[in-house]
């Protein structure tokens, strides 16, 4: 896999499609936050944990992801000196945790800012997610992201932490952060639907980042485990277990739900058997996708492209 990596700054990027962030006018600060302009300045391990940020914090932050280039592996990403300086010099730091972006807690130790870990929001009652061992990481499946329920408690969480820095607007991250959560209830109230409608249908997936909101959607994911391994863990993926997923998405499955950000022979055999079937393929990316900045309006679009193939 190409490793490569660019580094963007987000700036009060303003949340286009679900959400309406009204802000509120700049005072003086206090709290650690830079005094003259009101401006928090927040790390990232990624550009989606970067883009939660921002939906909360609005004009009051300045925040930079780490990783932002879709062709890059947190999993395996080596961080450098510039990295280290960035995380040093933050007042705030989120990242992924459970084993996602192991490079960013080992930057963070040396810090002395905040954090605030998405995986430690996990709720399994709260989400109805799966969180037990899956894909060889004894960790439980990392990719919290697409755990709405977790991704409302980080916002909660980021709006109160930006709020002890500064107190002055504690009022707007928490507005902002009651709006952005009333938007992802909408998106659970449409897996919901999802599941009511499609409840029990089967997928298979080349890779397992979707799968808390595949089991909110009520889906069945019945990829051999052996294949959803070998994949995450980039070693060669079996014949047999290349076999039995072939069949699977040939015969058996209703979709098949494709990481277009991580494509190898294994999962391009899926695919291809998955169109000469007919069986609708669903695509979902790790990170934001290139240009896109707004974690709503991509998440929207991956739950409207679920639901649209399972309509099929």
């Amino acid at each position: 896999m190409h490793h490569a990596r660019r580094r963007r700054t987000l700036a009060g990027v303003t949340v286009s499609v679900l959400l309406a962030v009204t802000m509120s006018a700049c005072g003086g600060g206090s709290g650690g936050a830079d005094d003259s302009d009101d401006v928090v300045q927040v790390v990232a391990s990624t550009n989606v944990w970067a883009s939660v940020v921002s939906a909360v914090g609005g004009d009051h932050v300045t925040v930079t992801a780490i990783i932002d280039d879709p062709a890059a592996d947190p999993h395996s990403f080596q961080a450098g000196a510039a990295d280290a300086a960035e995380v040093a010099s933050a007042e705030l730091l989120v990242w992924n945790g459970g084993g996602y972006d192991d490079f960013f807690p080992r930057l963070a130790e040396n810090a002395d800012a905040p954090a605030v870990v998405a995986v430690d929001q996990l709720d399994d009652d709260a989400s109805g997610a799966d969180h037990s061992d899956h894909a060889g990481h004894d960790h439980g499946n990392e990719h919290v992201w697409y755990d709405l329920a977790a991704v409302s408690a980080v916002a909660d969480q980021v709006a109160a932490e930006l709020a002890d820095l500064l107190p002055q607007q504690k009022q707007t991250f928490e507005d902002n952060a009651a709006e952005f959560t009333d938007a992802l209830d909408t998106l659970r109230a449409d897996l919901a639907d999802v599941a009511e409608r499609h409840g029990g249908a089967t997928v298979a997936a080349t890779e397992p980042i979707a799968a808390h909101l595949i089991t909110e959607a009520g889906l069945t994911d019945v990829t051999p485990h052996d294949f959803a391994a070998a994949v995450e863990n980039e070693t060669d993926v079996p014949v047999a277990a290349q076999q039995r997923m072939l069949t699977l998405v040939e015969e058996k499955v209703d979709a098949v739900v494709r990481n277009a950000q991580t494509a190898t022979p294994a999962t391009e055999k899926v695919v291809e058997a998955a169109r000469q079937a007919g069986t609708p393929v669903v695509e979902v990316t790790e990170t934001l996708p290139e240009g896109q900045t707004d974690y709503l309006a991509w998440m929207t679009g991956q739950v409207e492209a679920l639901a649209k193939a399972l309509d099929a």
